[in-house]
Parts: structure tokens; sequence; C-alpha cells
């Protein structure tokens, strides 16, 4: 044997030896993959707007609810108060000055502190106008709405954890006002960098961040780990918009979402057949309505919103495009609400009747076709708002109105609602807070028919507006249900609008969704919900 096959056959016993040495110990284990838990979320339409001071819609809060918090918060599945940033609180003798306490070692997610300067800065921008932030990227409408550059004096700072709100005279939702998203506290120090941008690139201190945004097609947000009350179990929260109600019910048949919100009523009986999904439903506090412009003549004239209300077959609405999930309306606050006035004796179907006003009121035929305007998306109060905007037009014509359907974009349409350019215009209301004047002080005082109006009856009684400010200032409970019921009355004598329904508030989740909460008014609890099996 040479030297070189001799040193060959010497490394190859070698080898030999170290396999039988080490390749019989069991592999090294490898870490199981990571697996994120991402919820994805298909809803009607896309958000306005992120920067919530600015948005009024439902779109841009239930995102918004997720990046921001509020001083105080609802429990979980009621509309009671709960300290959210601020830990407690307290109100003075003559129920003028309201002093909050605010939590400790909260961080905003760009990672500056959270302290009374920032409630101050974020509520302030909003009434103040030499504030250097008033103004910037659009106007408050819900400051605007809820009228209170009439109620509030002042917002001021105690100390770094201590914020005063003077009032000018006592209001009786302040604390349910204070919940809702508007009255959020943002980052001063974002906003100041972004600008009129913030309402694309939002901060907080919410349950999650901020990612990124498709227009109509994504928002995606990911988990605060640092957030105070507790670090959510998902990941991540993708909001989709899905406006087509069969696509979005394909996507969630199919695993692509894991929540879809205002099935079409057509579809729950194959949903609730379907193992794979599970359907939430409660009573809903809201309603959808249809507003007959008062600026727009014939409009003025009660006959002719009589007839109108005449005219519209309610209840086959309800029974034929809302599948046994809604109840017909009478008043604009729905039954679920306090203050509630069963004795209102609704207007009934009555084509008859119709005819007759409009026969007297136009001898020679209705004067002009109208227009009525249709939203484009489903809305817990309006599920299928194509069709039931079908059904009006139908109704309409049969007592000789011809009513011309015009439906745009989501967020065009709340706008060209809001500056009066329709005759008759279908929107509705979800309550943001479980008080009669979150619905009566908004959608029909007086102060709210100037554009951008929440009224977009533009419907101006001082007599109403008179009650519903009385109401406001009411400590006793009992006597503030006694005027909203009386303030239902004036609705239904001037009849602004045709309330059309009390919907069921519908949620389909897939059954991997665990710990899914359907509170009456908000989606905020979604952070508190996770995947099975992930």
């Amino acid at each position: 044997m040479n030297s070189l096959t001799h040193r060959l056959a010497k490394w190859m016993v070698i080898v030999a030896s170290l396999t039988l040495v080490f390749g019989c110990r069991d592999p090294e284990p490898t870490a199981a993959p990571v697996v994120e838990q991402t919820l994805v979320y298909g809803r009607g339409a896309d958000s306005v707007g992120l920067d919530p001071a600015l948005e009024e819609d439902g779109e841009s809060f239930k995102v918004a609810e997720l990046l921001f918090d509020t001083l105080v918060q609802y429990a979980d599945r009621s509309t009671d108060i709960e300290p959210g940033l601020a830990t407690s609180w307290e109100n003075s003798d003559d129920r003028l000055t309201w002093t909050f306490h605010l939590r400790e070692g909260v961080t905003f997610h760009d990672g500056t502190p959270f302290n009374a300067a920032s409630v101050v800065f974020s509520l302030k921008r909003q009434y103040d106008t030499s504030h250097p932030a008033h103004g910037i990227g659009g106007q408050y409408l819900y400051w605007i709405s809820l009228g209170l550059d009439d109620i509030i004096e002042s917002v001021s700072e105690v100390d770094a954890k201590t914020v005063r709100i003077t009032l000018k005279r006592p209001y009786a939702p302040l604390l349910s006002m204070l919940a809702i998203p508007p009255f959020s506290i943002i980052s001063p120090t974002t906003f100041a960098a972004k600008m009129s941008d913030f309402k694309f690139e939002p901060v907080g201190t919410g349950p999650f961040k901020f990612v990124e945004w498709r227009r109509d097609d994504r928002i995606a947000l990911r988990r605060n780990d640092s957030y105070w009350g507790g670090k959510p179990t998902l990941d991540k929260i993708v909001f989709r918009a899905i406006p087509d109600n069969a696509a979005r019910l394909l996507e969630i048949e199919q695993g692509n979402i894991q929540v879809l919100e205002n099935p079409d009523p057509e579809n729950l009986p194959t949903i609730r057949a379907n193992a794979s999904l599970k359907v939430y439903e409660q009573a809903g506090m809201n309603v959808g309505y249809l507003a007959m412009n008062f600026d727009h003549k014939p409009l003025d004239d009660v006959r002719v919103r009589r007839a109108i209300n005449y005219a519209i077959n309610k209840q086959a609405i309800v029974d034929g495009l809302y599948g046994g999930t809604a109840v017909v309306a009478k008043n604009p606050i729905p039954p679920t609400i306090w203050g509630y006035n069963d004795a209102v004796q609704d207007v009934p179907y009555d084509p008859d009747a119709a005819k007759a006003l409009l026969k007297e009121a136009f001898p020679n035929g209705f004067p002009r076709a109208l227009s009525l305007y249709v939203m484009p998306n489903p809305r817990d109060y309006f599920p299928s708002p194509q069709n039931i905007g079908l059904a009006i037009q139908s109704d309409l014509a049969k007592v000789g109105i011809t009513a011309n359907i015009r439906t745009v974009e989501w967020g065009t349409y709340l706008e060209q609602v809001k500056q009066g350019d329709h005759d008759l215009g279908m929107l509705g209301w979800i309550a943001d807070y479980g008080d009669p004047d979150n619905f009566l002080y908004f959608l029909l005082s007086k102060e709210n028919a100037t554009p951008p109006a929440g009224n977009i009856a533009f419907y101006r009684s001082d007599e109403l507006t008179n009650l519903l400010v009385q109401a406001q200032q009411e400590a006793d409970q009992a006597k503030r249900a006694d005027l909203y019921k009386q303030a239902q009355v004036i609705v239904r004598r001037d009849l602004p609008w045709v309330t059309i329904a009390h919907a069921n508030k519908i949620m389909v989740t897939t059954t991997k969704v665990e710990n899914f909460i359907l509170h009456p008014t908000t989606t905020r609890t979604i952070w508190k919900a996770r995947l099975a099996g992930n």
C-alpha cells in the first residue's frame, strides 16, 4: 500500500469513528415557528380619517378607538362609565367644575409621556382659536354639533397628573360624552410633526398602534405591548373595506376574514347553518331614517312631509329587507334608550291619505322630481341600503312623487348630505353613549342645522331646542326623561324625518375567534379577542 493510499484509509477510519460517536446523537431541537395572531375585520366601507376630533362616522371611529384612549370609557358590555386615562374624578357642588386625576406611567406610541399637558392640548385645540393646532386638518364636528362652545368654559392643567374642566352651565351628559372617540387624547409631539397629515398617521395611547393605510382597501394595526390596560393577545388587526355584502360573506366563509359586520339579513339562515361561523346579535341602540330637507321647497310644507310619511310602507321594508332583525321606528331614539316615549302614535301607512294631502297642496300635481340620496354601504341601521332606497322610491312613485336616486362614495355622501345637497337623504345614527341627548340634540336641534350639519333635515325649532338644552342642565334623570318624552311629541308633530327602523346589532365571526364581546355602541372591545389554535 503506497503512502497516499495508507493516509486515505486512515482518514476513512477516523471519519467512520466520528460517525459512530456523533451520528447516534439526537438532533438539536429546533424552536417551533411563531405564528402571529392576526385578526382580519371585514366591513362595508373605509374610514374617512383617523384624527378622532375631526371625524364623526362609525367607520373612522371603529379604528380610532383602538389607537386612542379617552379620560373615561365604557364597561365591556354596557355604557356604564369606568376609568380610562383618568383613574378618578369629582364634580363641584355647583356642578360646574370637574377635576380628573390621571393615570401614571402611560406613554404614547411614539414614546412620549402621557400627562395633563397632552389632555389640555387634545381638548383645547377644539375650542381655542388661538391654539396653535386649532383648525389644522378640518373642523371639530362633534365639538360644534354638541354645542360645546356654549357649555365648556375651559380645560386647564392643575399639575402634571390633574386636569380641570370648567363649565359655563351644568351639563348632565358630560362623562358619557368624554368616553367617545372625538374626545380622545392624542400625542402632541406627533401632531406637531405631522400637522394635517396626523389623520393619516395617528398616534395615541391605545391597545394598538397604527401601521399602514391602503385607501379603500385596508388599515393595519399592531399590538401595543406596553398598553396600560394589559397586553393584547392579538398581534395585528387588519380592517378590510369590502362594500359588497356577498363578497364579504364569501371572504369569511373562505377564512380570509375572521369578523364580518352588517351581514345581509337574507343570508343569516345560511350563516347560522355554517358550523364554522358564529352569529352575535342584540337589540341595537340605533335609528335609520329618511331626512326631508326643510331648505328645499316643497319639503318646507308639513303637508308634504306628512304625505311622504303616509306613503312609505315601513312595515313592508322591515319585514322584507331586515329578515326579522329590526322593528319599525316611530321615534328618533330607540326603545333601548331611557326616556323613550312609547305613547307617541306613528304615522300609519296610508297611500290614499298621502294622495289626498298632495292633492290639497298641489291641485295640478307634485311640482318637481326629488333627489333621493341613498348611502352606498351597509350600516347597522340600513343593512341593505340600495334595496331600501328602491323600496322608498317605489312607494313615493305610487302617490305621484318622482324620486331620483343618487349614490356616491361614503365620505363624499356624508359631505354632501351635511351640506344639504339632497331633497331626501337616507342616514342613521348609532348611539355614542346611552343618553337621549346623543340622538336628539345632535340630530335635530336647530344649533346643528348649519353645514356641515348633524341635523340634515335642516329643521330649526326653537321649541324643541330650548327643551333639549333644559334637559342637558337637569340633574334628575326622571325629570330629564320627561323632557325627552315631550321632545319626541314635538318631532312627531313636525315630521322632519320618516323614521324607518331600529335594527339589531349583528356581527359574525369564525369559531376560531374567542372572547369576542358585542358591545351595544362600540367595537373597541375587539382588542380583547384572541384566535384559537394559534
